[in-house]
């Protein structure tokens, strides 16, 4: 049994307020056993227009986030999962939404580039959504082991490809993180029915950590950060506001539903990774 826990937030665009509340909510995580703390998409930079200047920083190692999180995975003594940071894979080039794992000795194991950008109409206060504006596509599967299971990485909107989380299950993953920014609008509408139903596709426990409240730039997200078993349980939630959401995660749970109903052996489709390449851990 291993604790893991995911953290909401209302970010904003200033970076050292996003980081002080990040950092508050880590330590309550810590103290509540957690081994691995998730936190959400965009949690340092929210509705913030510097993000090439960002990004630029903290790929020269000149930016506040990334030693933000080694020092705080570090002084806990845990595995952080840092939601999502503007971040290039080369010097110069496009911002990627990217999400960063960081072992307890502060070191960053891998990184996940946000494969499915955010390009749709919603009927809210802000009515367009372009991700594609600002980031680049990543083109690559991220799974790889940690104290707490195997662990598959995804982001947001990620959660409406169901191919993806199948890949993950594929490639071994037991725990699958979805750190989000999902509007109130689409989070009404889908939120746990999508993340329940990756859970049970994918007989994976599903870590979901959101955004969740009115934004000072106007936008609203949805809140409900949980945790979900492979039989598509609920075990913890937060609705709305900041705050932590802890709980278990049972392999041994896991591998009987598994093993009661075994779908992978089932499958009569060719495996994504055919198509899309994985980053092997």
């Amino acid at each position: 049994m291993s604790r893991v826990a995911a953290i909401q937030m209302i970010s904003g665009a200033d970076v050292q307020a996003n980081l002080e509340a990040a950092a508050r909510l880590i330590a309550e995580a810590a103290e509540q056993g957690a081994q691995l703390v998730l936190l959400p998409e965009c949690f340092a930079a929210f509705g913030n227009r510097s993000l090439q200047e960002i990004a630029a920083a903290e790929y020269a190692n000149r930016g506040p986030i990334r030693p933000f999180l080694a020092r705080q995975a570090r002084e806990h003594g845990i595995w952080l999962v840092g939601g999502s940071i503007p971040l290039p894979v080369q010097a110069g080039g496009k911002p990627m939404a990217c999400c960063l794992l960081v072992d307890e000795q502060g070191q960053e194991v891998t990184r996940y580039d946000k494969l499915h950008l955010f390009d749709v109409e919603v009927a809210d206060n802000q009515r367009s959504y372009r991700e594609s504006r600002d980031y680049g596509f990543g083109d690559r599967l991220v799974c790889i082991d940690t104290p707490i299971g195997r662990l598959g990485l995804s982001i947001c909107y990620d959660v409406r490809f169901a191919e993806l989380y199948q890949a993950l299950r594929n490639q071994g993953a037991e725990v699958i993180v979805v750190p989000s920014a999902f509007t109130a609008v689409t989070g009404a509408a889908h939120w746990e029915v999508l993340l329940r139903a990756r859970a049970i596709e994918s007989q994976c426990y599903i870590l979901a950590a959101n955004q969740g409240g009115v934004h000072a730039n106007g936008r609203e997200t949805w809140g409900h950060s949980c945790l979900i078993d492979p039989w598509g349980e609920v075990i913890a939630s937060l609705p709305r506001g900041e705050g932590v959401i802890c709980g278990e995660i049972d392999l041994q749970h896991l591998n009987d539903i598994r093993r009661r109903m075994p779908v992978a052996g089932h499958r009569r489709f060719a495996p994504v990774e055919q198509i899309l390449p994985v980053k092997e851990q």
